[in-house]
C-alpha cells in the first residue's frame, strides 16, 4: 500500500512539472474596445477585434514568440514602406465573395467604415466561452453573415484554438456556418475565403505594378516598392514555389522569409474534412495569403466549375490551421508533421 501511494505521489508530481512547463495561454477581455487579447505566458500574441469600421471580425495583429508583426499594419496601423492596396484585407479572416449576391470578401474596400453597395457583413454577436488549458487555449465565438439589405443569411460558430510550443505558435480555426431557412448559394469565385494578409517584408520580392482585377472585374494597379528587405517566397505541399503556387492545390503553403534577421515560417494548413480538399490557393506575391475552397472556375480557367451551397436548415464547416514559427524556416517534414496532427485532432 505504502508503495501505491509513493506511485502516486511520483505521478502527480510529473505531470504537475509537466504541466508547469507548458506556455500559459490566458484571455484578457477588453469589451469596450470590442476585442480579446491572447497572451502566451503573459505576452500578446493575437487579438480577436469586432470593430465597428470593419466589415468582419478579424484576428490582427499578429505576432511571432519575439513579438515581431507579422500582419500588414494598414489600414488600421500604417507602417513605412507599406502597400496601401485592398484596404479589406486586414489581418486575419475568413469571408467570401458572393453569398447569394453579396460581397462579404470585398466590403470596405474603400476604407475603414466604408460599406460597399452590395456588401456583406459579418456581424460578432457574442463571446460564447474562452478555456485556458496548459498550452492551449479556447475562444468561442458566434456571429451571423448579413446581406448587403439586412437580412440573415448564415449564422456562424468559430471556435479559435491557440496553443504555443518553444518558438511555435499555432491557431486552429474551425468555423462551421448554417444556413436559415432558405438556401445559402456560393458560387464560384477567387475572391475568398480563409486568409491573411502579411507584412511587408514576407511579401515577394517584385519590380514591376501589379495590375489584379476585383470581384466586379474592376482593375486596381498595385504599384511597385522597394524590395529593401523583402524575402518571401511561397512552397507547397506539391513542391510548387513562388508566384507559381496561386491557383493550384495543395495540403498546405508555407510562405517563408526573413523580418530583419529573425527567420519566419508562416504556414496554412487544409483539413481533409474541408470542402474540395486539397484546397486551391489563392496566394499573391504582394501579400495575400489565402485559402479558396470554392474559386473553382478562376484556378482551372474555366474547365471546372463549382457553384457550391448550402441547404436550409444544414451546415458546412470548415477547418484551417496557420503555424508561425521564429527562428527557422520549418522543413516539409516538419510541416508534415503539424499538419498531420491537425488532421487527427478535429
Amino acid at each position: 500500500m505504502k508503495t501505491h501511494s509513493i506511485t502516486i505521489i511520483f505521478l502527480a508530481v510529473i505531470l504537475s512539472v509537466s504541466c508547469s512547463t507548458q506556455p500559459k495561454i490566458t484571455f484578457v477581455k477588453q469589451e469596450t474596445n470590442k476585442q480579446i487579447d491572447i497572451m502566451v505566458d503573459g505576452k500578446i500574441f493575437t487579438s480577436y477585434r469586432w470593430p465597428d469600421n470593419v466589415c468582419k471580425p478579424i484576428l490582427y495583429p499578429i505576432f511571432t514568440v519575439n513579438g515581431t508583426e507579422i500582419t500588414r499594419g494598414f489600414p488600421i496601423k500604417p507602417r513605412e514602406g507599406e502597400r496601401a492596396d485592398h484596404q479589406h484585407q486586414i489581418g486575419m479572416w475568413l469571408t467570401y465573395g458572393n453569398v447569394n449576391g453579396s460581397d462579404f470578401w470585398g466590403n470596405g474596400s474603400q476604407g475603414l467604415g466604408t460599406k460597399n453597395s452590395n456588401g456583406g457583413v459579418i456581424r460578432h454577436l457574442k463571446i460564447d466561452k474562452t478555456v485556458e488549458l496548459p498550452g492551449e487555449g479556447v475562444l468561442a465565438t458566434s456571429a451571423v453573415w448579413v446581406d448587403s439589405t439586412g437580412k440573415e443569411l448564415l449564422k456562424e460558430q468559430t471556435e479559435y484554438h491557440f496553443s504555443a510550443e518553444g518558438e511555435t505558435r499555432i491557431i486552429d480555426r474551425i468555423t462551421t456556418l448554417t444556413a436559415g431557412d432558405k438556401d445559402v448559394s456560393m458560387p464560384d469565385t477567387k475572391e475568398g475565403m480563409f486568409g491573411i494578409r502579411v507584412a511587408r517584408q514576407l511579401e515577394l520580392p517584385s519590380k514591376e505594378d501589379v495590375i489584379l482585377t476585383d470581384a466586379k472585374g474592376d482593375p486596381t494597379t498595385v504599384k511597385a516598392l522597394s524590395n529593401e528587405g523583402v524575402s518571401g517566397n511561397y512552397l507547397s505541399s506539391e513542391g510548387i514555389t513562388g508566384e507559381a503556387v496561386w491557383g493550384t492545390r495543395a495540403k498546405w503553403m508555407d510562405l517563408y522569409g526573413n523580418i530583419g534577421d529573425e527567420k519566419i515560417s508562416l504556414v496554412i494548413c487544409d483539413h481533409p474534412k474541408n470542402q474540395s480538399y486539397p484546397t486551391y490557393w489563392h496566394a499573391r506575391g504582394y501579400g495575400l495569403f489565402s485559402a479558396n475552397p470554392l474559386g473553382v472556375k478562376d484556378f482551372t480557367q474555366g474547365k471546372e466549375e463549382l457553384n457550391f451551397s448550402i441547404p436550409a436548415g444544414k451546415s458546412t464547416t470548415f477547418r484551417y490551421r496557420v503555424i508561425v514559427n521564429s527562428g527557422s524556416h520549418l522543413t516539409e517534414d516538419e510541416i508534415n508533421a503539424y499538419a498531420d496532427d491537425f488532421a487527427k485532432k478535429y
